[in-house]
């Protein structure tokens, strides 16, 4: 059952090695073939030997080692067109598999990203993909023609005699039930390496990210001493694995040993009473030498295969996710958007959330008219930013809908739907590249003027001074700039998108009080032809928009000016008297 299951999932990864098989076959056919060279050759010292014992001359010995001479050659040919055939195909299939798994992991919505590790995809991406080529290029090839030598020299030695392969083979027989204890034992010791592994390089990635908090807060004892004990548990598994190994071996080179000493003493006899010849002896003790490297082989290419198997099965866990949030079957299109937002009776709850809580998005109703800016504020945990997140589909609402221009943005597809919706976020994500590529992420066609446009209204114009100015490479995560830069930087990146809806959670949070007055003025201008939602966490983001709409426990509970609701909501008052200049929720009397 073990092997039958270990088959079909090695057998899933061949779809994605189409285009290597042949040559991979071909290797399987090379390295057979140099087997059988070799194998061949205890027939000529049969043959050699036999001879001798009767004609005793040096005509047949200087055939017989021309012929030996051309067959190692030609072994040795076999194992380099082998090397050869299997080595490349092998790195396009890794590189392929490498793209697959990248592009799935672009399309897997949020949700999936906020439940898997950093670390664990990341292994993923890299060691198993290497073991799986390794594998292809190697274990399988080497798997399938070991496996057909051992079976054909089987065959071979019991055309020397009967008795003798017999011997053989019995003696033999434990190697295959200790090959099938260890696949059951070493299986599952090899997942947990790989998961292991994944975690380990989750916490370095944690900490190598979260070093200024570490060592702002003198932590770096307490994650050091956390790694180590994940490392030691690591260790503790390889060892395990080692082990495992080093017992198998121990059968792979004692078992042949005492097989082919067994037949030694049984073929001396037989030589004696004349049942074999002294050729057929020495052929005998030849062909089973030639059949101790596939022998011996059996145990790492069996670890090899199952690290394999779990590699594969690590990869196809993220490959079989399903998407969740797809291209719809026969989309729709809007061609001129004029920026219409409408959410209706819009709820969402996380899958894993307990039955008896509310959505955390429970029933919005909101109408967002063209080039006209709304700011969402409310409460800390009222539900917001998750209703920022569903206007362009990073979550899907879980019932009711969400238009732009009328079309439910499920009927778009989200390339569409994305480049008609750009967001900026608190947390602003800059990646490793130029100044330039972050901020024309969304929108790569842009001109000069309208890059210097994005910049001039993000006040953003700090870049002109960097090193290389628009071309500086700003670091992994734009963790060289300071939050404020950093921010003013994302927020010009939406703007330079020139989207018909522009989404901002609180955008400014990180800028000082002068720099953000600037930033909120060149807003106005952009605002004025492009529907804004905002989300206000301080009482200077709410003069931005042209209206508020006051979230509570997941709902619109009140939509107006910000003069009228503060004359007539209680709730709006309190909201509005909890944010202190900065955008902090403090606490405030009822």
């Amino acid at each position: 059952m073990n092997q039958a299951k270990t088959v079909a999932t090695l057998l899933r990864i061949f779809p994605y090695a189409k285009k290597a098989l042949p040559r991979i076959a071909l290797g399987i056919v090379a390295a057979v073939s140099a087997s059988v060279f070799a194998l061949a050759i205890p027939q000529v010292l049969r043959q050699l030997i036999n001879d001798l014992e009767s004609v005793r001359t040096l005509d047949a010995l200087y055939f017989s080692v021309i012929l030996v001479l051309i067959m190692g050659i030609l072994e040795a040919a076999m194992v380099l067109l082998r090397r050869w055939l299997v080595l490349t195909p092998g790195t396009f299939v890794e590189a392929g598999l490498r793209s697959t798994l990248y592009a799935k992991l672009q399309d897997l919505p949020v949700s999936f990203h906020d439940r898997w590790p950093s670390g664990q995809l990341l292994s993923r991406a890299t060691q198993d993909l290497s073991l799986i080529r390794r594998w292809l290029s190697f274990g399988v090839v080497l798997l399938v023609a070991n496996g057909i030598t051992i079976i054909v020299g089987l065959i071979i030695l019991f055309t020397f005699h009967w008795l003798l392969g017999l011997i053989f083979f019995v003696v033999s027989v434990p190697i295959w039930i200790q090959g099938y204890r260890f696949e059951a034992k070493y299986g599952k010791t090899a997942r947990l390496s790989q998961d292991q592994a994944g975690d380990l390089a989750t916490s370095v990635e944690e900490s190598v990210h979260g070093i200024r908090v570490l060592k702002a807060f003198g932590r770096g004892d307490h994650a050091a001493s956390k790694f180590a004990k994940e490392a030691r548990d690591l260790r503790s598994t390889e060892l395990k694995k080692a082990g495992l190994i080093a017992n198998i071996w121990v059968y792979l080179l004692l078992i042949p040993e005492s097989a082919i000493a067994l037949s030694m003493l049984v073929g001396v006899f037989l030589v004696a009473d004349g049942s074999l010849t002294v050729g057929a002896l020495v052929a005998f003790f030849a062909t089973a030498t030639v059949l101790r490297w596939p022998t011996e082989s059996i145990g790492f290419l069996l670890s090899m295969t199952l690290d394999a198997k779990t590699a594969v099965q690590r990869f196809f866990e993220v490959i079989d996710e399903p998407v969740g949030i797809e291209d719809p079957v026969n989309p729709k299109s809007i061609r001129e958007p004029k920026g219409k937002l409408e959410f209706k009776n819009v709820h969402f709850r996380y899958p894993d959330s307990p039955a008896d809580q509310p959505d955390i998005v429970n029933g919005v109703n909101l109408v967002l008219e063209p080039g006209e800016s709304v700011a969402l504020i409310g409460i800390t945990g009222c539900g917001k930013t998750t209703l920022t997140a569903l206007t362009s589909r990073l979550y899907d609402v879980t019932s009711g809908v969400i238009e732009i221009d009328g079309v439910d943005i499920k009927d778009l597809t989200r390339t569409e739907l994305r480049s008609h919706v750009a967001m900026a976020f608190e947390d602003a994500t800059l990646f490793s590249a130029s100044v330039r590529e972050n901020i024309l992420l969304g929108r790569e066609e842009s001109t000069e003027d309208e890059l210097k446009e994005a910049i001039a209204i993000a006040q953003a114009q700090f870049v002109y001074d960097l090193p290389e100015g628009l071309e500086t490479k700003i670091g992994e995560e734009g963790l060289s700039l300071s939050g404020g830069q950093r921010q003013r930087l994302a927020l010009a990146r939406a703007v330079a998108a020139k989207p018909a809806i522009l989404v901002l959670d609180d955008p400014l949070s990180a800028l000082d009080v002068a720099t953000e007055a600037l930033v909120e003025e060149a807003l106005r201008n952009v605002l004025k032809n492009t529907t804004a939602l905002i989300v206000a966490h301080r009482p200077s983001t709410v003069q931005l928009a042209d209206k508020v709409a006051l979230m509570q426990d997941g709902k619109v509970v009140a939509v107006g000016k910000h003069s009228e609701l503060l004359a007539s909501n209680e709730h709006y008052r309190y909201v509005i008297s909890s944010l202190d200049s900065s955008g902090n929720q403090i606490e405030v009397e009822r």
